[in-house]
C-alpha cells in the first residue's frame, strides 16, 4: 500500500510545477515538502509579530491622514523585546489568535463554535471595540452569532476579526473556502457583515499565499471569497483598480480610497471623526501595502503602516501574508534578528510562544490538508487547492445613517431621559464605583415601553475589560421622535453612571447642498 501511495505522489509531483511551493498561477494541486510548509507557516507568524511591532509606535496617531515620508518609524533589533516587556497588549493581534489555535489543539478540527466563544469570553486579556462588546454579550447570555450581530454590537463592522483571522488561513494552506468555514464559526463571535468579511478576506490572503508567489493573484483570488454586492468587496475592488491606474503611486490610491470610502457608519468613536477602525477601510490599507509593496518586506510593511489608522494591525497583516509567501528562511535577517530573544517567551496572557505557535499551526495545517483530501506521505505534501467561493451576504446598519450627535453629559439620577428624532441611537458613557465588584442595574424605556434591563459592571481602575463599551443602543426603531427613559434600579452614593453623547441614526443620510 505504501508503494502505491508513493507512486501516486510521484505522478502528482511531475504534474505539479517542479513540486514548487508557489506559482504565479493557481494550480489544482500544489506539491511541497513538509519543510517548505513549516517554513511558510513559521514565516507567517514571525512576520506578523514583526509587522505588529513596526507599526506599534504609530498606532492611531495618524487618523484621517497618511504618515508622511519625513516622519520616522524607527526600527532596531530590540524593538520586539521592548514591547514584550513594556506593552504586551500591543500583541492582541496574536494572543487572540493563540486562543483559537489552542481550542483546535484541545478539541480537534471539529471544535464547535460555542467552545471558541466560551474560551474567548473567559480569557483574561484586555480587549477593545467589537471584541469587548462580544465578551460582554456572551457573559450576559447572548451567544454567537448574535453576540457579533450589529443589532447587539455597535462595533460589528470594526477591524477586530480582520486582525485575528490569521490562524484560519495558516491552518488552511491553499484552501480558502475551508478558511472561510472556520471564520464562519469563529468570526461571528464578535463581527458581522463587513466586519466579518475583514477576517474572511485575511484568511483567504494567507491561504492563497501558500500556493502563489504573485501578490496580484493572491489579492484577486482572496477577494473572490467576498460577496460582490458588499461594500467591503467594492472598496477592496476599487483599490485593485486604482493600483492598475496608478501603479507607482500608492498615495494617489490612498487619496481616492479616503475620498470614496472613509465615512464611518458603525463604530460610535469614528462617526463624525477622523478615527476609522472600520474593517473595509483598514483592509483597503492592507491591500495597498500588499500591492504597492512589490514583495519587498520593508516596503510592504512601511506602506501599510503609513496608510495610518490601525497602523500596527495593518502592518502585521501584510507582513504575515508576505512572510507566508516568502517563507521564514527568506525574511531578511534585519527583521528576523529581532525575534531571536523572544521566540521561546510566551505571549502575554498565554502559555504559547512563537516557537510553540509554529508547531501548533503546522500540526493543524497537516490535519486540514488530510481532511480536505490532500496527501501526506513521508516528506511530501500534496495540497488540493480550492477555487475561492464567496461567503454569504451580510450587511450591518442597513438603512441606518448617522445624522447627529447629542451631548447629554450628565450623571444618571434615579431616572433620566432624552429625546431624539431618528430610527436608532447609541448612548456612550460609563459606570464607576469605589467598590469594583458593583454592577449597576438599569432599565431602558423607549416611548414608555420597557425594552431592556441591563447589568453594567463598573470600569475598574485595573481594567475596562468587563464593562459595557457603550451604555445603551437601539436600532430599527420607527423613523420619528423618540423618548428614552433610563431608571437606575440599585443606586449607591459611592457609585455614578455618567451619560455622555448620543449618536443618532435616521433612515436617510444628511444631504449637503450648496
Amino acid at each position: 500500500m505504501k508503494n502505491i501511495v508513493l507512486i501516486i505522489i510521484g505522478i502528482l509531483v511531475v504534474l505539479c510545477t517542479g513540486c514548487s511551493s508557489s506559482t504565479s498561477t493557481v494550480q489544482d494541486e500544489i506539491c511541497m515538502t513538509r519543510k517548505q510548509l513549516a517554513d511558510k507557516i513559521k514565516g507567517g507568524w514571525a512576520a506578523k509579530t514583526i509587522g505588529c511591532t513596526y507599526g506599534g509606535p504609530v498606532e492611531f496617531l495618524h487618523n484621517g491622514t497618511m504618515i508622511q515620508d519625513y516622519t520616522p518609524i524607527k526600527w532596531s533589533k530590540d524593538r520586539v523585546i521592548f514591547y514584550f516587556d513594556t506593552f504586551p497588549g500591543l500583541y492582541d493581534d496574536i494572543y487572540v489568535n493563540i486562543l483559537f489555535v489552542n481550542v483546535f489543539d484541545r478539541l480537534g478540527l471539529e471544535a464547535p463554535a460555542d467552545s471558541f466563544a466560551v474560551s474567548f469570553a473567559n480569557a483574561g486579556f484586555p480587549l477593545w471595540h467589537a471584541n469587548q462588546v462580544a465578551k460582554y454579550n456572551i457573559k450576559q447570555g447572548i451567544m454567537p452569532p448574535m453576540s457579533g450581530h450589529w443589532l447587539n454590537n455597535p462595533h460589528a463592522d470594526d477591524i477586530d476579526y480582520q486582525i485575528e483571522a490569521d490562524f484560519a488561513g495558516l491552518m488552511s494552506p491553499g484552501m480558502p473556502n475551508t478558511a472561510s468555514e472556520i471564520s464562519d464559526k469563529v468570526g461571528h463571535i464578535f463581527t458581522y457583515g463587513d466586519g466579518w468579511y475583514g477576517g474572511v478576506y485575511v484568511g483567504a490572503l494567507y491561504s492563497m499565499a501558500f500556493v502563489s508567489d504573485d501578490m496580484q493573484v493572491v489579492v484577486e483570488e482572496a477577494l473572490k471569497t467576498i460577496p460582490e454586492q458588499s461594500d467591503f468587496y467594492n472598496c477592496v475592488r476599487d483599490v485593485i483598480d486604482w493600483h492598475r491606474q496608478y501603479p507607482d503611486d500608492w498615495k494617489q490610491t490612498w487619496c481616492e480610497c479616503q475620498k470614496k470610502w472613509a465615512s464611518e457608519v458603525g463604530c460610535p468613536d469614528g462617526v463624525f471623526a477622523p478615527f476609522d477602525i472600520d474593517a473595509k477601510m483598514n483592509s483597503a490599507y492592507v491591500t495597498i501595502g500588499l500591492l504597492y509593496g512589490k514583495k519587498d518586506f520593508y516596503r510592504t510593511i512601511d506602506i501599510a503602516a503609513r496608510c495610518g489608522q490601525d497602523s500596527d494591525c495593518n502592518a502585521a497583516t501584510v507582513a504575515g501574508v508576505l512572510g507566508t509567501m516568502l517563507g521564514y528562511s527568506n525574511i531578511p535577517e534585519l527583521w528576523k534578528e529581532s525575534l531571536y530573544e523572544v521566540e521561546d517567551i510566551p505571549f502575554a496572557y498565554t502559555d504559547v510562544s512563537l516557537s510553540k505557535l509554529y508547531e501548533l499551526s503546522f500540526k493543524q495545517a497537516l490535519g486540514v490538508i488530510e481532511q480536505e483530501k490532500g496527501i501526506i506521505q513521508d516528506d511530501q505534501v500534496v495540497i488540493k487547492v480550492q477555487q475561492p467561493v464567496a461567503v454569504k451576504y451580510e450587511k450591518s446598519f442597513e438603512s441606518h445613517y448617522p445624522i447627529d450627535k447629542i451631548a447629554v453629559n450628565r450623571p444618571l439620577q434615579d431616572s433620566s431621559e432624552f429625546v431624539f428624532d431618528g430610527n436608532g441611537f447609541v448612548l456612550k458613557g460609563y459606570a464607576k464605583c469605589a467598590d469594583e465588584e458593583y454592577v449597576a442595574g438599569v432599565e431602558m424605556y423607549v416611548d414608555g415601553n420597557l425594552v431592556e434591563t441591563s447589568n453594567l459592571p463598573v470600569a475598574k481602575a485595573s481594567s475596562i475589560d468587563n464593562r459595557r463599551v457603550d451604555l445603551f443602543h437601539r436600532y430599527q426603531l420607527p423613523d420619528t421622535t423618540h423618548e428614552i427613559v433610563l431608571k437606575w434600579l440599585n443606586p449607591r452614593k459611592d457609585a455614578q453612571i455618567y451619560l455622555g453623547e448620543v449618536l443618532v441614526y435616521a433612515g436617510q443620510p444628511n444631504q449637503l447642498t450648496y
